[in-house]
This record gives C-alpha cells, sequence and structure tokens, in this order.
C-alpha cells in the first residue's frame, strides 16, 4: 500500500511529531488550542513560545531596524511593554486573587495585546532572556526572564526544559531583586499571538534588551510608562553621573552645577533612585504618565 520512501517519511514525520525530543505536540499545546489559539494565531503563538528567542533575534536585528513609520506602528500595537517599579513587579508574583481584566487603555494605551488574566499566586518560570541570546557579549546571567501564568509556564517547561525552571514565589521576589540592584529595570509584556495578553516580567538591560534599543534608537514605542517619574534633590546631588550611566533612557545629564533630568524620556523605571549612593533621586507619581499597573489596586 505504500512505497518504502513513504514508509520513511511517514517515520521521520512521526518522529517529528511525537518523538521525545522533537515533539511538537505537547499536552500545553493541546491545552493552548482548547483557550483559543487555533489557526494562524495558534501558529504565531506556538513558533513565539517554542522559539523565542528565534524569534526576537530576527525582531532585533533584522525587522526592526528596517521598518518604516506604518511597520512600526503595527509592530507596537501588537507587541509592546510596561515598566513596573520594584514594589509593582513583587506584587503580581505575590498575588493571591484571580484578575480577569481587558481592555486596559488607561494602563496600556495600545489598541492589541493589552489583558491582564492571572491566577494568585501565579505560576512562574524563569527562562533565557531572549534579547541577551541576540547579543554577541550579552549580560550575565541570562535566565532572568520571567513566564507568568499557568498556561505559558506549561508550555515552556514542556517545549524547553533544558533552558527554563519553575520558580517558587520566593524565588521569583529574589530573582527580581536581584536584577534590580545590577541596575536594571522591570517590564510587563504583552503580544497579541498570546490571547492579546499579558504573559512575560523582563528584567532588562539597557545594552542588550530590544525593547529599550527599539524606543532609543529606532524611536518605536514599545513600553509605556510606569506612571512615575525621577525627581532629584539637588541638595543632595554630588553629581557622580552614577544615575547619568545607569539610565535605560538616557534621561539623565550632569553638566558642571547640576543634574538635569528630560521629563519626555523619563518612564519612571526607578534604577537611578537605587543607584544613587547620594539617595538624591526618588520616584513621584505623574498623572501625565499614564495609570501603574498594581494589581493590588485591581483585585
Amino acid at each position: 500500500m505504500f512505497s518504502i520512501p513513504g514508509i520513511l517519511l511517514l517515520s521521520i514525520l512521526g518522529l517529528w511529531l511525537f518523538g521525545e525530543r522533537w515533539r511538537l505536540l505537547r499536552p500545553s499545546t493541546l491545552r493552548s488550542r482548547r483557550e483559543g489559539r487555533a489557526g494562524l494565531d495558534g501558529l504565531h503563538s506556538y513558533v513565539y513560545g517554542r522559539w523565542t528567542n528565534q524569534y526576537v533575534h530576527v525582531l532585533i536585528n533584522w525587522v526592526g531596524p528596517r521598518l518604516k513609520a506604518h511597520g512600526k506602528k503595527w509592530l507596537t500595537d501588537r507587541y509592546h511593554g510596561k515598566i513596573l517599579t520594584l514594589d509593582h513587579a513583587q506584587a503580581i508574583i505575590t498575588l493571591n486573587k484571580p484578575i480577569p481584566l481587558r481592555d486596559l487603555e488607561q494602563i496600556i494605551p495600545y489598541p492589541l495585546a493589552r489583558s491582564l488574566v492571572l491566577d494568585g499566586p501565579p505560576d512562574v518560570a524563569a527562562y533565557e532572556c531572549p534579547c541577551r541570546h541576540a547579543r554577541a557579549n550579552p549580560c550575565q546571567p541570562t535566565q532572568v526572564c520571567m513566564v507568568i501564568g499557568k498556561s505559558g509556564v506549561d508550555f515552556l517547561l514542556e517545549h524547553n526544559p533544558q533552558s527554563s525552571r519553575r520558580l517558587t514565589q520566593a524565588e521569583a521576589v529574589d530573582l527580581l531583586r536581584t536584577e534590580h540592584e545590577r541596575g536594571h529595570l522591570h517590564s510587563a509584556w504583552f503580544k497579541d499571538a498570546l490571547q492579546n495578553r499579558f504573559y512575560a516580567i523582563c528584567n532588562c538591560c539597557k545594552c542588550c534588551c530590544g525593547g529599550i534599543e527599539a524606543m532609543t534608537k529606532h524611536h518605536m514605542p514599545m513600553v509605556v510608562s510606569s506612571g512615575y517619574v525621577a525627581e532629584i534633590d539637588q541638595s543632595l546631588c554630588n553629581l557622580c553621573a552614577a544615575c547619568v550611566d545607569t539610565c535605560p533612557f538616557d534621561a539623565l545629564t550632569a553638566n558642571e552645577s547640576r543634574l538635569e533630568r528630560d521629563w519626555e524620556r523619563c518612564l519612571g523605571c526607578g534604577v537611578c533612585v537605587d543607584q544613587c549612593p547620594a539617595g538624591a533621586l526618588s520616584l513621584a507619581r505623574d498623572e501625565r504618565k499614564g495609570i501603574p499597573l498594581d494589581v493590588r489596586q485591581m483585585v
């Protein structure tokens, strides 16, 4: 009934689909289809989740630098982040109540990818930062991004077990604090392929992060403000310029007499606050910068 080449082809296909190492259809894949990720959206979410490093590498090194204005808007509408203070990032990890919210237009001012659906406490897994993997000499360590929520965590651990690990609540909070001490910012990421929803907290460094590079180099509004801005106490500032070097968005400059903050550039990440040895910087709520993503105000 089947020729020898046909049998070999079917055998190879079977190994590819169902073999232990290369298996495509795993329990988490089937669950995602039942949740509504079918057709092209399902394929997109599968490719993104299974080969995130390769996906982001192409975005950073090939797609982003070549996009024109229309393409930049199309991409940022579908793939974007929200800056989180350390306090607000920790609040997501330590959440103890479910949050099913959609159309967060005041918090995430994009037409797509702005839903927040979390069970508390949420499942969390750490995985290799795709932005750092896209660089020739990335910052270390690289396993600093966190998938949030059972669906995403199950998919990640089943399909990429060598490069990911489940975190306890205490381990996740410790990772956030350790990255913050390194001078890295926290951001919540939303993507259209993942049911238009929040799916990850990234701990971003200014030298590797594709979102920061898109903002500062390619003028793409990939991330929105935390809702805060940095304020300077000039009487305490000794002009050491430590904050100037660490600011991810180049919002701080020091001249001979004072430290200056660029209000437009400042996105309220808080990196400068804890990197200032003189305690001259603080975060202040600014309504013009939008509404913070504070899950404690949503339950």
